[in-house]
């Protein structure tokens, strides 16, 4: 596949909506439309079709040099006038394969996500640790975008977003963006992190919370006065409070929970649900705030469990929910089919039964 080949697929996939494109050997290329992962009527790839691709989209010559040895890699790609995506490159049977995520040159705003109000509550804190969390392919990242925008638009300050690679690109607005990319302007996440702390930053984006190390320097950053943002990969507020926490040593959890409870400020996780009109996608969020109830509930281990029946008890009075308590608005909202609502629900039963006694 020649290079004007690669650009007229990825300039297709944009006119299409596609959120994402795969490359694999074997057989054609295919565009993820509105959740379905589709083939299109290209010639079966090749190994030297996926190999000849990496060539385009890696940057670093040395990499290049090394490709017969890659079996994993991250980077960007600039389709100038249609789009940037990020790239993961990853070897599957010996064989080189692509996926590039579609990223909008515009930063999308928070109507635009459909994000719930309480969004530009974690844009207004001044210092503190806001998570964005959910799986893979679940809008973090676009999430994090509108939070910078939002930012970059409303206050006079610096922010420091370190990515991996940088995905929404950030031009000075009222405030001035400083965003360093692993791998071409920075060592890591961690190196970039420590680093961060010394260039008089505001607003500190952290592409994502990978390990204790990054968490414990995250942790700091707020401690200091910092406002920090990030993602942990993780499906629910419980769990993500379960994973900052289980990560590091058993003697080191208890001062954790102490540091957590005085330092972080909210977690929103996502769900992208499909739409009952089969338009596309919509978010489905849980989302909690540091309240007294909660603080308690991260110090005391036996009251963990307890932050999802927290969440929804608090929703009138702090605006915050479960994801339950999402897909029922979605639901009566006519955005959602009761069948998928179930599907995306904790427990389905429970949700039903919920519904009924509403």
């Amino acid at each position: 596949m020649n290079e004007e080949s690669f650009r007229k697929y990825l300039a297709g996939a944009v006119k299409v909506h596609a959120s994402d494109i795969h490359f694999k050997p074997g057989g054609p290329a295919a565009f993820r439309v509105k959740g379905q992962l589709l083939p299109t009527t290209g010639a079966t790839l090749t190994p030297e079709d996926t190999e000849t691709i990496c060539r385009y989209v890696i940057r670093d010559s040395e990499m290049v040099k090394k490709l017969s040895l890659l079996q994993d890699y991250d980077t960007s790609y600039v389709l100038q006038g249609h789009a940037r995506f990020r790239v993961n490159i990853y070897r599957q049977r010996g064989s080189l394969s692509l996926v590039l995520r579609a990223i909008p040159d515009k930063v999308p705003s928070f109507d635009e996500l459909l994000l719930p109000p309480q969004v530009a509550e974690f844009a207004s804190y001044e210092q503190g640790l806001v998570l964005i969390t959910g799986a893979t392919g679940t809008g973090k990242s676009s999430t994090l975008a509108s939070l910078i925008g939002y930012i970059n638009e409303h206050k006079s300050c610096h922010i420091i977003t370190i990515e991996d690679p940088i995905e929404f690109v950030h031009k000075d607005r009222r405030s001035s963006v400083s965003q360093r990319e692993v791998g071409a302007d920075t060592a890591d996440f961690n190196r970039a992190l420590r680093a961060a702390l010394r260039q008089d930053p505001d607003v500190i984006l952290v592409g994502e919370m990978r390990d204790l190390e990054t968490i414990d320097i995250a942790l700091k950053a707020a401690e200091t006065g910092h406002m920090v943002f990030s993602t942990v990969h993780t499906p629910d507020v419980s769990k993500t409070i379960g994973r900052l926490i289980g990560v590091f040593p058993p003697e080191e959890q208890s001062m954790v929970r102490i540091r957590l409870a005085e330092n972080l400020k909210g977690i929103m996780s996502q769900r992208l649900i499909p739409r009952s009109d089969d338009s596309g996608m919509i978010v489905a969020t849980e989302i909690m705030k540091m309240t007294g109830t909660v603080e308690d509930a991260i110090r005391n281990p036996t009251l963990t469990a307890t932050v999802k029946d927290i969440m929804e008890r608090g929703r009138e009075q702090y605006g915050m929910m479960s994801f339950d308590q999402s897909l029922t608005d979605l639901y009566k909202g006519g955005l959602i089919t009761l069948k998928v609502a179930k599907r995306f629900s904790s427990n389905p039963s429970d949700f039903e039964r919920a519904l009924h006694f509403e």
